[in-house]
């Protein structure tokens, strides 16, 4: 905790997470930024994990990696523009959430 508070770091009970209603508002820019540094978690991951990736029980990333390989920024920004736009009572609904359900889990399963 200590070392949380000192270096600035947020505990992870207090990033709130980008919901519809934030990203239907943001720009084009904040929604690229907002997906490359999840692009960048993974790619982070990947690398520390290079040759001994964790089991399917150990991390999601695997599975994200695989379920959005078809994908780009544009297409993944455009999809999820798509979804919140087709279903404006779930703005609350987390984009990351959005994201794994309606374009990570089906990729995941065109892929088998």
């Amino acid at each position: 905790m200590a070392l949380a508070a000192g270096s600035g770091l947020a505990r992870a009970d207090e990033v709130p997470l980008v919901n519809g209603a934030q990203w239907t508002q943001s720009t084009e820019q904040v929604k690229k930024a907002y997906l490359i540094g999840i692009a960048n978690i993974v790619q982070v991951e990947r690398a520390y994990h290079a040759g001994n990736a964790p089991s399917d029980s150990q991390s999601v990333l695997p599975r994200m990696s695989m379920g959005m390989r078809d994908h780009t920024l544009d297409s993944v920004r455009d999809g999820l523009d798509r979804w919140y736009a087709s279903h404006p009572d779930q703005l609350q609904r987390p984009v990351i959430e959005t994201l794994w359900f309606e374009m990570a889990v089906p990729g995941m399963q065109k892929s088998r």
